[in-house]
């Protein structure tokens, strides 16, 4: 199961676009639209996250937080247009994980909500990665592409789960060496291609097309994943 997050925006044009972000980075999202709206969403539903604004008709995002931190650590970004530094403070003292100030870039949105993810466990939390027809066990071990087993070595195996936590993200050589083979990168050689071609060439065995993507120059990334 993907991990769920609450977008609790009154402006639909910038709410479509957080959940346009989130589901193609392999999120689940639920919109709320109003500080009711979300009070209810949140006191029903579980999420492993919450994006908040502060001004919500009804009850605004301070009163929010403040609701669900007595019962739940569930972690908040706040989005919003507020820029005095007083009000993140404040905002922040009530319980809130981060603080980001409209307009906002969509890719150090995506930053923020991993890391903060990340700190909270939630990653760790989650044993099943599902991206497209792409599903991983990780506690099993097990890779699954468009419903037919796929066979992987342990390096191939910690490739793929990084480029399916990350969809969206292009990993350099350099990043993908030390994260997986946990060394420093120092020069050019043939080692990430290598395992990235026969990542791609049992993935496509099993599913028929491909899933890893080259951006010349960069690195690699899943493809479609911006699509």
């Amino acid at each position: 199961m993907n991990l769920r997050i609450a977008v609790v925006e009154d402006d639909r044009e910038i709410s479509s676009i957080l959940k346009e972000l989130l589901e193609s980075s392999g999120y689940e999202c639920v919109q709320a639209f109003d500080g009711d709206e979300a009070s209810r969403l949140l006191k029903n539903e579980r999420f492993d996250m919450v994006l908040m604004d502060l001004m919500l008709p009804y009850k605004n995002g301070e009163r929010l937080i403040g609701e669900l931190r007595s019962r739940s650590e569930t972690p908040v970004i706040v989005i919003s247009a507020k820029s005095m530094m007083e009000t993140k403070l404040d905002v922040l003292r009530l319980g809130a994980d981060d603080y980001i100030i409209k307009p906002f870039d969509i890719d150090e949105v995506l930053v923020r909500i991993e890391v903060v993810l990340r700190r909270s466990g939630a990653f760790a939390a989650r044993p099943v990665l599902e991206v497209g027809d792409l599903s991983m066990n990780t506690e099993e071990n097990t890779v699954s592409a468009n419903g037919g087993q796929v066979q992987l070595t342990a390096k191939e195996f910690m490739l793929l789960k990084l480029f399916m936590e990350h969809p969206q993200k292009v990993y350099t050589k350099a990043e993908l060496y030390e994260t997986v083979w946990n060394e420093v990168y120092y020069y050019e050689d043939n080692t990430i291609n290598v395992h990235v071609s026969n990542l791609r060439s049992k993935l496509k065995k099993v599913s028929g097309k491909d899933h890893i993507e080259t951006v010349w120059g960069i690195g690699y990334r899943l493809k479609g994943a911006c699509q």
